[in-house]
């Protein structure tokens, strides 16, 4: 298939492949099967591959996640969808205690193949627990993988890849560009590595750092940037935990300035990670402050406060050029 689809049927389209290909993977989810999700993603896969296979389950995501949990240590590779990323917090217990463990606990006897697939971020005028962007809490911890990606190709093959993963990974997927993107996307089966950034823009003045929904407009920023003669280089982190920061480094050691651009609230966020890392690695290569640009330390707003709290394109070419213009 070459024609040009949504991230959403992206995801639905590497389910759709796995399924097809390995009989140990297995769907489960609130409203997944009859009705294919909130969002559609997994939309006509149980008529495809029964009941035994895409399991509607109760509302419960610590049910979910125990379920998932138990089905990986026995052999399954289970993909399990939270309804919304705000609803996950009942699950944490499962992924953080047991599964992001399991691998040590039993000292490499065990392993915990498990994807965890949940819509986050903000942008489509929700109420404030399905539209929370809580990466951080989850890239914290060690054992479990954290991946967002922001294009329908990179859906595809790091869905794959999170699959075929022997341990846990979490998806976290923008819904504010479920349908807004679209690029052709080959059904081969190929996955993509984990734990590698993606150069979207190759630059030479300043590097710009984003993932998910934002890299829209850190494009959007690079592109009016280029018009006012900055040369921005855009990466697509892609996977917070592991992170690629050697990617980083070589680009920030070349540019020499850095702009993080996150929809998550600042404090404690992956942005701070990064200026961190970059500033104990590449100290006498920058030739500016890092800086971020970020969502704010408060509770996302309901609907109509929504896009004051978003940082968008004027954000980060502001931040941007004040970079450039330190000396």
């Amino acid at each position: 298939m070459n024609n040009a689809i949504t991230l959403l049927e992206a995801v639905n389209l590497a389910l759709n492949h796995a399924l097809r290909n390995d009989s140990d993977v297995v769907l489960l989810g609130e409203d997944i099967g009859v009705n294919g999700g909130v969002f559609r993603a997994t939309a006509g896969l149980q008529a495809t591959f029964g009941e035994h296979r895409v399991l509607d389950t109760p509302l419960a995501e610590a049910m979910i996640a125990g379920l998932a949990v138990g089905m990986s240590s026995q052999g399954l590779k289970p993909v399990a969808e939270i309804q919304f990323m705000g609803f996950i917090f009942p699950a944490m217990e499962q992924l953080v205690v047991h599964a992001a463990r399991m691998r040590n606990r039993t000292r490499g006897r065990l392993s915990c193949p498990l994807v965890v697939r949940a819509p986050y971020g903000g942008g489509i005028h929700a109420p404030e627990h399905h539209s929370e962007s809580t990466e951080a809490l989850f890239a914290h911890i060690p054992g479990l993988k954290v991946v967002i990606p922001s294009s329908p190709q990179r859906a595809y093959g790091l869905l794959l890849a999170a699959i075929a993963d022997p341990d846990p990974v979490l998806i976290l997927e923008p819904k504010r560009i479920y349908r807004s993107v679209k690029e052709p996307v080959t059904d081969d089966g190929k996955p993509l590595p984990l734990g590698r950034c993606y150069t979207l823009r190759p630059g030479r003045d300043i590097t710009l750092v984003s993932w998910g929904a934002m890299i829209c407009e850190t494009l959007k920023a690079a592109e009016t940037l280029a018009e006012e003669g900055i040369d921005a280089e855009v990466i697509d982190l892609v996977t917070l935990n592991p992170l690629d920061i050697d990617t980083l480094l070589q680009s920030v050691t070349r540019t020499g300035r850095l702009v993080v651009v996150q929809e998550a609230p600042r404090t404690c966020g992956i942005g701070a990670e990064i200026a961190a890392s970059v500033s104990e690695h590449c100290l006498l290569s920058l030739q500016a402050p890092v800086r971020r640009v970020s969502g704010y330390d408060t509770i996302m707003p309901y609907l109509k406060l929504e896009q004051h709290y978003l940082p968008n394109t004027a954000d980060i070419v502001q931040a941007a050029k004040q970079s450039m213009e330190a000396l």
